[in-house]
């Protein structure tokens, strides 16, 4: 999951060395924690927080059958 997160983003973003992605388990969830540089922050929330929420959709996708819970932080 880490991996994908990193992928979508780095797309996203003018500063793709500044993508960091910290992924933290136990039981039940997955915690990812986007963090960007701060000019690409509007890039990866977008309007109204679309793109932010179309992540979260791909990432829940791909983590169905785990069956675990996936939260995307975005971080400032």
């Amino acid at each position: 999951m880490k991996e994908l997160v990193e992928v979508i983003a780095k797309a996203l973003v003018d500063h793709p060395d500044e993508v960091v992605v910290t992924e933290k388990e136990d039981a039940r969830s997955i915690v990812l924690e986007l963090s960007v540089a701060s000019e690409d922050m509007g890039k990866v929330i977008g309007k109204q927080g679309r793109i932010a929420k179309a992540i979260r959709t791909v990432v829940k996708s791909a983590a169905s059958k785990d069956d675990k819970k996936v939260i995307v932080d975005i971080l400032q």
